[in-house]
């Protein structure tokens, strides 16, 4: 597709992975367009994740490409001069795990974002990044794809 740079990544676990290169983008709505023109490569109903302004991306594409869940970490949802884009959920099972000491996505816009969508939130004692939990993020993150995305297919 002329214009979408992506890394296609080994399959994981039975799933096909595709990455999107947003570099050079730091607009949040002309990544989401990026993501959205990519859609025909994704397939119907892709899995979308994403961590901080990805989390977000994901969530605001997530319509538009008739995703079938997603799983977001410290997700930059109601951020400082950008809160007017935080997007409604998309009709799909939705995860989110964020960090109780994360310093840049406060883990209270997760909270307020997962109460007002009924998703499910999983705060961990980690910051940002989630690095010291990430062994807990993989098996949280294979229990969505296992409960709410059926058997793993390519």
């Amino acid at each position: 597709m002329t214009g979408v740079q992506t890394c296609a990544l080994p399959i994981f676990q039975g799933w096909q992975v595709v990455s999107l290169d947003y570099q050079g983008m730091d607009d949040p709505s002309a990544r989401v367009a990026h993501l959205v023109a990519a859609g025909p490569m994704v397939g119907p109903a892709p899995v979308l994740v994403g961590s901080s302004m990805g989390g977000h991306v994901a969530a605001a594409a997530g319509e538009a490409l008739g995703c079938g869940g997603l799983f977001l970490m410290a997700p930059a949802f109601f951020m400082s001069g950008y809160e007017h884009l935080t997007p409604a959920a998309p009709d799909c099972p939705v995860e989110i795990v964020h960090g109780w000491r994360d310093a840049v996505v406060p883990v209270e816009h997760s909270i307020r974002w997962a109460r007002s969508c009924g998703a499910t939130l999983h705060v961990l004692d980690d910051d940002h990044r989630l690095t010291d939990r990430l062994p807990e993020v993989c098996v949280l993150f294979d229990r969505f794809l296992a409960a709410h995305c059926g058997a793993t297919e390519v």
